[in-house]
């Protein structure tokens, strides 16, 4: 692990010595810095746009074509939480296929005559999965294109020779150090966002995003901590929409730094009555991201008000661009955003449950830098055995 720069005093109100000798300083800086490093990623972006455009549009204006986002756990979960927008937004269809899916079934997702632009992710750009998924596409599509976003420079995603290839190389502070992805996460989504939307598409929006994303880190601290001190033993992350990507890369997170000593689970709040909801107990804490679109936002509210009036969780929690006059139960109130499209309240929900997790993480007595001592799992994924396509 490379070594720690020290030249702030404390990082999420908790000082820097204290994280550095409990191994959580690089996860703490990286959820912090995240608001500039998604103005950075902006500025980075606004200079590639013209090629940004001249590469992706023949593809994505090609009503025949498709868009795959992949990348594997917490990479997929970015695609994930921006297919359907930008499927509707886009002439091309727009998937989101995980990586180990479209390496274990290619044939399902890979079709050789339909023109595809594979849009992958990868924080270091060196998981398996991510090379093979590349190289499927290239010699089984025969019009294929691959946008690369990736942390890493120095990765082998940014060095794979394909045809035609262009690289997002994010800002170095984003390829995170620490264990679990957080800003990797938020700056590569928001680069494909803004790589694939229309020239100046979010110009008047990066700072609200980024201030809202800012406001949350700063304000719901001490909230955040008082929840870890609870020790729920479930948490349940639900939202409808993008924000149902949004609620898995939440339990993920939360398992991830607890070395999955929290028994997590997500969906969305429609889906959830569906057996699902069998899962709250008295030691259960339900989280959900309401939606600013009018009609959603009734049906979040509803399975909310349901779960309140059950009595059985421990706490349910509503985060929320618009706080409700008629609810006096526990709002996380994101300012500045009542008038923001779904899209944009994904940077300031995450940061959330990126705090929830880092705080459960330093209670449970685990380092957030490194939770899992027994190398179980690791930062860039190992074990895995690729194998050569059937004759």
């Amino acid at each position: 692990m490379p070594a720690i720069p020290t030249e702030k005093l404390e990082h999420l109100g908790v000082p820097a010595t204290e994280l550095s000798a409990s191994g959580a300083l690089w996860t703490a800086r990286e959820i912090e810095q995240q608001p500039h490093m998604l103005q950075r990623t902006h500025q980075l972006l606004a200079t590639l746009h013209a090629d940004l455009r001249k590469f992706a549009a023949p593809l994505a204006n090609d009503p025949r074509a498709r868009i795959i986002l992949t990348g594997a756990g917490t990479s997929a979960y970015v695609g994930g939480c921006l297919a359907a927008f930008l499927d509707r937004e886009l002439p091309a269809r727009v998937d989101a296929v995980p990586t180990t899916d479209i390496v274990s079934s290619p044939d399902l997702y890979l079709r050789p005559d339909q023109p595809l632009l594979l849009v992958s992710f990868g924080r270091s750009g060196n998981s398996p999965e991510s090379l093979q998924a590349v190289k499927l596409a290239e010699s089984l599509v025969k019009d294929v294109r691959h946008l690369l976003v990736t942390c890493n420079r120095d990765g082998a995603l940014n060095k794979t020779k394909v045809r035609q290839a262009m690289t997002l190389l994010l800002p170095e502070e984003t390829h995170d150090v620490s264990f679990a992805m957080t800003s990797s996460f938020s700056c590569m989504m928001y680069a494909t966002l803004l790589a694939l939307s229309p020239p100046g598409a979010f110009d008047g929006r990066i700072g609200a995003i980024a201030q809202a994303m800012r406001r949350v880190i700063q304000d719901t601290r001490a909230t955040m901590q008082e929840l870890a001190l609870s020790q729920y033993q479930r948490v349940v992350y639900l939202g409808s929409g993008p924000f149902q990507s949004l609620a898995r890369e939440a339990t993920l997170k939360l398992g991830e730094l607890t070395n999955g000593t929290v028994v997590t689970c997500f969906d969305s709040p429609l889906g959830f009555r569906h057996g699902p909801k069998t899962f709250v107990n008295e030691r259960t804490l339900v989280v959900v991201y309401v939606s600013n679109d009018p009609l959603t936002r009734m049906y979040d509210h509803d399975l909310i008000d349901e779960l309140r009036r059950d009595g059985r969780a421990a706490r349910v929690v509503e985060v929320t661009a618009k706080a409700r006059t008629d609810q006096s139960g526990d709002t996380l109130l994101v300012p500045g955003m009542a008038d923001a499209a779904d899209v944009e309240l994904l940077w300031p929900y995450i940061a959330v449950a990126q705090l929830y997790a880092f705080h459960e993480s330093r209670t449970l007595g685990f380092s957030p830098d490194n939770p899992n001592k027994e190398g179980m799992v690791n930062r860039v994924v190992q074990g895995v055995r690729l194998h050569s396509l059937p004759q």
